[in-house]
């Protein structure tokens, strides 16, 4: 069962942590969020990775998510200092390498790419559209090349049936939040919840997947080191953009929304997607098949 624990409301920074009684995110880590006995599903990009992992796909993905999470590193040392007690994002790109496993060899070893000054120079770019079915799509890059990378990022959108937008054009349907995740043996609901107080987080979530805490995004490497005092490194600690909403797909439409994230996951410039869909179990299983 999910335990959705609601903090006193923030009013430092960008955000102020939404308090409606139902909670859906696009962020990385699936949870559900029980009311009144029914299961909400998950949305956005937690579905789309359910999905490749059922197809047995995961393997090639990691291999691809490797080279992103190095090229990360990279820009985040080049843009401070190459030691991640001193450079927020550099701490950050570190620990979501470290989630997923990456080698310490090869985390060493794009820091120490940008220390020596190698490495091409890349430029940050958002891309926002709307996907089939409606639903609200948000595209974050990395690219040495921006005109290459946005007529393939259009081309993903136009062939699943979807539209590349202006600047703006989706992001006031998301919030910009820090999303910091602890496994379920960081403890449990009531623990996770006294931290996240102590440490200034907004919200706290919490199911047999582990813990997810919200907190303003500025605040996120503020908050996310004062969590690492109480409950050690956590599982990962992010910017994210978080749903106000969420557009619900029949099987066609989420067919074409799947082979639209997979054209983006595939494409090397891509850092994240965040998406709003919602797809229902049973197309979900036909969709996994």
């Amino acid at each position: 069962m999910t335990d959705d624990r609601r903090l006193p409301a923030a009013e430092t920074g960008a955000y102020k942590a939404d308090r409606s009684p139902v909670v859906r995110t696009a962020g990385n880590i699936p949870w559900f969020h029980l009311i009144k006995g029914q299961r909400v599903p998950m949305a956005g990009h937690s579905q789309f990775k359910n999905i490749m992992h059922r197809k047995g796909k995961q393997d090639a993905v990691r291999s691809k998510l490797f080279s992103k999470l190095a090229r990360e590193i990279t820009v985040a040392a080049k843009m401070g200092m190459p030691d991640p007690n001193m450079n927020p994002r550099l701490r950050m790109a570190v620990l979501a390498a470290r989630a997923e496993n990456m080698p310490k060899d090869n985390i060493q070893r794009a820091i120490n790419k940008a220390a020596g000054g190698e490495g091409d120079n890349y430029d940050e770019v958002r891309y926002e559209g709307y996907g089939p079915g409606g639903a609200a799509v948000i595209v974050e890059a990395l690219t040495d090349n921006r005109n290459r990378t946005a007529s393939a990022v259009r081309s993903y959108f136009t062939k699943s049936g979807g539209a590349l937008g202006e600047s703006n054009s989706v992001s006031f349907m998301f919030n910009r939040v820090g999303e910091i995740s602890y496994p379920p043996e960081a403890g449990d609901a009531d623990k996770l919840m006294e931290a996240a107080i102590e440490a200034g987080a907004d919200d706290v979530i919490s199911d047999e997947n582990g813990h997810t805490i919200l907190c303003a995004f500025d605040a996120l490497n503020e908050v996310s080191k004062a969590l690492e005092a109480s409950l050690g490194a956590p599982a990962s600690a992010k910017p994210v953009w978080r749903p106000t909403t969420t557009a619900p797909l029949d099987e066609e439409k989420a067919g074409s929304m799947m082979r639209l994230m997979e054209a983006l996951d595939n494409d090397d410039d891509v850092q994240n997607v965040f998406a709003n869909f919602e797809i229902a179990d049973d197309i979900m299983a036909k969709l996994s098949a």
